[in-house]
């Protein structure tokens, strides 16, 4: 089924935003849209998480993720909901998910089409999920990666728990790098003009120095 443009840049962001913030961790892997198969010789035995993250298996890219290879289920797991989506996002998924032993589930309606509120979590308690309670400022925490999840009109925001800055978009990235780039240019300059100067401050005092003679 297509997607809006709204759901593809929240998926992309999530998938984006968590790859960069594990970089450094060896054995997490994030992954979007990625056909999930669940039950070896049973084909029909699959499913596409918006995104998800696995702790314990390595990060290389990977054609499919297959559960018997892998021998780890996500730790999270999350759907981009929409009105269409409704019943498999609430009631397949989130069974199967249950099942699977994922241990947090998210939800996010990012067109406010049918869930309120937009955002919703599930954690698990034993063999089953139990609805995460949301907080006044209409925030949640992943305990398994360690951010907190803040909606932003139609974008959902990841952000730090220990630093509280927020993960930022590729644009975002690309419009810091540049910035840094621009200020290093600057200070090169500032630096080859200030030696332009020692430079020149020397030949003069040598002038000085041999009239003076």
């Amino acid at each position: 089924m297509g997607e809006t443009d709204f759901h593809i840049a929240v998926i992309f962001y999530l998938r984006q935003a968590l790859r960069h913030f594990f970089l450094h961790a060896e054995k997490v892997y994030v992954a979007a849209n990625m056909f999930f198969y669940y039950e070896e010789g049973n084909p029909s035995a699959v499913t596409a998480p918006d995104t998800f993250a696995v702790k314990g298996v390595g990060k290389h890219d990977r054609r499919v993720y297959k559960l018997w290879e892998e021998t780890v289920a996500p730790c999270v797991t999350f759907e981009i909901t929409s009105l269409s989506s409704k019943v498999e996002d609430l009631g397949t998924k989130k069974g199967l998910y249950e099942m699977l032993g994922v241990r947090e589930y998210f939800l996010f309606d990012p067109l406010g089409e049918y869930l309120e509120p937009r955002l919703q979590g599930f954690e698990r308690e034993g063999r089953f999920f139990r609805p995460m309670t949301l907080p006044a400022e209409g925030v949640l925490r992943s305990r398994e990666l360690g951010l907190i999840l803040r909606p932003e009109g139609p974008m959902l925001r990841l952000v730090d728990a220990n630093t509280g800055l927020p993960l930022p978009t590729l644009d975002e990235a690309m419009g810091h790098a540049q910035e840094s780039a621009r200020r290093a240019q600057q200070e090169a300059l500032r630096a080859d003009a200030a030696e332009a100067e020692a430079a020149r401050l020397r030949t003069e005092i040598e002038k000085l120095r041999g009239q003076s003679r």
